[in-house]
């Protein structure tokens, strides 16, 4: 009962979120005219609705869900909080797929796949790196994770400065690196909906082997659990959630840090269970975070990454004080 109860206040907050993001924003547009947008009026008011407001808050929803069910498939396979798609490197490997995409000249529904394909890239690169020692600790996933970040950030500046197809576009793709929602069509969020969706499905299929590694890599085993590649499923289940939010969101972080975390207050530490929970409560989290960004300092914009790193960075530095037993 409780969780049922749980599930269904994350999803009223979803709701109501996603509502007020719709509503409110740097241009006022009455209530009415909101409505009336949403139903097919036209006119300015449409076009700002209809094309503008909803598909960014449905985008934002969408990337806060991928993040925080990625975040809670990467604490579950570590066994341990710190982890999320930020802090491990596979949002920069991501983003650095997406750039190298877009000054190709790649088609928009292209992008999400190149994203994919720079995440996989980037979270099998730092397990590699992390396991060096035969060991996997938090401490070698996260070092592993701030050199690839420093990598793929050094790389994407390179990209950005030499590409003319870029450079004219400087100031935007900036904002979306910087965790910037942008969603240019329907027909891309379309495409990053089925991905996320995909995703999410691997995931609750894995959910019930993540649990096995609650007790131990050799626990799991014990149980019949195919260590390799149940690691692997992950891991690519990970990087394709986190390949679809970085392609229409850039470098958005500690969603997937935060939202697990407190997930595991209220549900326990069942992963279907909070691999379903996750989805409303991180796509509320980054719609509210996008609306603050949005209206803040309106008619400028802030990218929504800047108000997720206000409030995850201290969240993280709490964890690392209090996790710090286990990493050294």
């Amino acid at each position: 009962m409780r969780t049922l109860t749980v599930f269904l206040l994350l999803a009223a907050a979803l709701v109501a979120s996603a509502a007020a993001a719709v509503f409110v924003g740097a241009v006022a547009i009455g209530p009415g005219d909101v409505v009336a947008a949403l139903f097919g009026s036209d006119g300015t008011s449409g076009v700002i609705i209809r094309e503008l407001r909803l598909p960014r808050v449905l985008g934002a929803a969408l990337v806060g869900g991928a993040l925080a069910g990625s975040g809670v498939m990467l604490q579950g396979l570590l066994r341990n909080p710190l982890a999320d798609p930020f802090v491990t490197g596979t949002q920069a490997g991501a983003s650095l797929g997406s750039v190298f995409a877009v000054a190709l000249g790649a088609s928009p529904l292209v992008v999400p796949l190149a994203s994919f394909v720079g995440a996989m890239l980037a979270i099998a690169l730092v397990w590699r790196l992390a396991r060096l020692g035969g060991r996997t600790t938090v401490l070698t996933v996260l070092l592993a994770g701030v050199v690839l970040t420093s990598f793929a950030g050094a790389v994407i500046t390179f990209v950005l400065v030499s590409s003319d197809r870029l450079s004219l576009r400087l100031r935007a793709v900036l904002g979306w690196l910087q965790g910037g929602v942008s969603v240019i069509s329907w027909g891309e969020l379309a495409v990053a909906a089925v991905v996320v969706g995909a995703g999410i499905a691997a995931a609750l299929l894995l959910a019930p082997r993540i649990d096995a590694y609650a007790f131990g890599e050799e626990t799991a085993a014990s149980l019949g659990i195919d260590l390799d590649r149940t690691t692997a499923a992950i891991l690519a289940t990970t990087a394709l959630l986190t390949g679809a939010a970085v392609a229409i969101a850039g470098l958005v972080g500690f969603v997937g840090l935060v939202v697990p975390h407190a997930l595991r207050f209220l549900l326990g530490a069942t992963h279907r269970r909070l691999l379903v929970a996750s989805l409303p409560a991180g796509g509320a989290v980054l719609v509210l975070a996008d609306l603050g960004a949005r209206t803040m300092l309106a008619p400028a914009e802030l990218p929504a990454g800047v108000i997720t790193g206000l409030v995850g960075a201290p969240f993280f530095l709490a964890l690392l004080v209090r996790s710090r037993h286990v990493i050294v």
